[in-house]
């Protein structure tokens, strides 16, 4: 876009949405980084408590009397840490924050599992083959679907989806930024959606388990929480993601004219799946099927091992509380058996290696988890985290606000926030704590409120800035189109932002409310204090 165009757009009619998404920007690079923001917000977390106990903030507790952790007189008091007794135990307990935080280990034994599959090749060469195996008429939800999967190995869709829908769609003809579009739309904007229990759902989880603990001790959310509802997400992102490349992107992006490329693109070319990987890709779903076949076995029985006696596959069972050793074997084995086939993985120090490389890259996420699990503990021993879902739940009594179309304003809350703070585990861990307990007392299960939040994280991402990837996405759209700008990408992203939010808000209505359908194994709708 040139400069006399950007003129333009920002004297017509998209004029206020452009000086918004500059706003977002702004305000975006004003915040700090997420650790120090954490750091921050735990030292706050602390001076507010000793400021409320100072005024005495407090409320009424809802909870019946018998309930763990109710006060004997029904009041729920602000615990002062900026006391003697206060300093002790965040001294005695910041090591215990962090090393028992729920999030830390289940990410990083399932990250074992998932770090297998991608280095030996198995989920590169899964996504290939399926993309570049799609006929013509299947190719765009192909590219869509396959960019949802690809968020089970993290960046994988990122760094080899994204250009190469963008080479397929110009070896066919069409334009390569509505093949980019498309991949990007189920990278990014299908984030949420999944057929496979991945690292970012036993991370929010436990973020979820630790805020409604804050009302129930006992209740434990699992990275199952929401599998129903991500399974059917999945195809139906993945549809509507076609659509809206098919009927509005690709249109008006209108026919591709080689001269606006920034490189000599020539005959587009691209690496077709060898003979080995295709045995590797072959023997890798036969062992797949075959732990599957083990797993039932394990649990559709009566006297399946898996199962818990009373409650057979729901709250409680082996299964369901396990379930991150199985993600582990899951890519573990599959990935091994298609190194080995293809030649990545040929002895033991391979399969080392693979494993190490994926948890050095994730010492960042070990820094924040610290100070996330501080704020956390330190949010919950307070009662600030108690007192403001109580309050927050009188409020929306108050003005009505507890029927299912509160989630509406919830989730729109969740999508605006997105822009400035890109991170899904960092806007939720700020935001569980506050918005699970509150939602909890209106009578809403933890699960059923993880999964909306999850639609709010995903569908803004396709035009943020802060998006970790945007600059990348920008790069290599700018192959294709030299004078493409930040505008000009958000201004194609938009439409599928639009319609993800209004089609995935539809479809979780009629999900859990119309249809009473669970958002995951044993998730229940309702949360009852009786």
């Amino acid at each position: 876009m040139s400069a006399s165009d950007n003129n333009t757009a920002d004297n017509g009619k998209r004029g206020w949405f452009t000086r918004f998404l500059d706003t977002v920007e702004w305000f975006g690079n004003l915040l700090p980084h997420p650790v120090t923001l954490f750091a921050m917000f735990a030292v706050a977390v602390v001076l507010g408590s000793g400021i409320a106990a100072y005024f005495d903030v407090s409320a009424i507790d809802p909870r019946p009397e018998g309930t763990a952790g109710r006060a004997a007189d029904g009041v729920i008091r602000v615990v002062n840490l900026v006391s003697v007794d206060g300093l002790q135990r965040i001294v005695s307990n910041l090591v215990t924050n962090f090393t028992s935080f729920p999030p830390l280990g289940v990410v990083l034994v399932a990250l074992l599992g998932v770090s297998i599959a991608e280095h030996s090749g198995l989920i590169s060469a899964a996504m290939r083959g399926l993309v570049m195996g799609a006929s013509k008429r299947m190719v765009t939800v192909t590219i869509v679907f396959a960019g949802i999967i690809s968020n089970t190995a993290s960046e994988l869709g990122y760094v080899v989806l994204i250009p190469m829908a963008a080479v397929i769609f110009h070896s066919l003809g069409r334009h390569p930024l509505a093949g980019l579009a498309a991949a990007f739309a189920g990278v990014s904007g299908g984030y949420s959606a999944n057929l496979f229990i991945g690292t970012v759902d036993p991370l929010l989880a436990g973020f979820t388990q630790s805020a409604a603990n804050l009302i129930d001790p006992n209740y434990t959310v699992g990275p199952e929480a929401n599998w129903f509802f991500m399974i059917a997400s999945t195809f139906f992102i993945a549809a509507l993601g076609a659509f809206v490349t098919e009927k509005i992107v690709e249109p008006k992006l209108g026919k591709y004219d080689v001269r606006e490329a920034a490189i000599e693109l020539g005959e587009p070319q691209l690496d077709k799946l060898t003979a080995a990987e295709k045995r590797g890709l072959k023997a890798a779903g036969l062992a797949f099927v075959a732990l599957g076949i083990l797993l039932a076995l394990s649990v559709v029985p009566q006297w399946g091992p898996l199962r818990h006696p009373q409650t057979g596959l729901v709250a409680g069972s082996p299964f369901l509380q396990g379930i991150v050793v199985f993600i582990f074997i899951s890519f573990a084995i599959p990935g091994y058996i298609y190194g080995r086939i293809v030649g990545t993985m040929k002895t033991d120090r391979d399969v080392i290696n693979a494993m190490a490389k994926s948890i050095s890259s994730m010492g960042l996420y070990i820094v924040l988890v610290f100070f996330a699990a501080q704020f956390v503990a330190f949010f919950g021993w307070s009662n600030l985290g108690s007192i403001l879902a109580v309050k927050g739940a009188t409020l929306l009594q108050d003005i009505g606000l507890t029927g299912p179309m509160l989630f509406v304003f919830f989730i729109g809350m969740c999508a605006l926030v997105n822009l400035s703070l890109g991170s899904a585990s960092a806007q939720w861990a700020i935001f569980a704590p506050i918005f699970v307990p509150m939602l909890m007392i209106v009578g809403y299960s933890p699960e059923v409120i993880q999964a909306a939040y999850r639609i709010g994280d995903s569908v803004t991402n396709l035009i943020t800035p802060m998006m970790s990837y945007f600059g990348l996405i920008l790069a290599v759209a700018a192959r294709y189109k030299k004078d493409l700008g930040i505008g000009t990408l958000i201004a194609t992203m938009l439409p599928y932002t639009m319609v993800f939010f209004v089609g995935w808000v539809i479809l979780f209505y009629l999900w859990v409310f119309a249809f009473g359908l669970p958002v995951g194994p044993g998730s229940p709708t309702y949360y009852n204090f009786g």
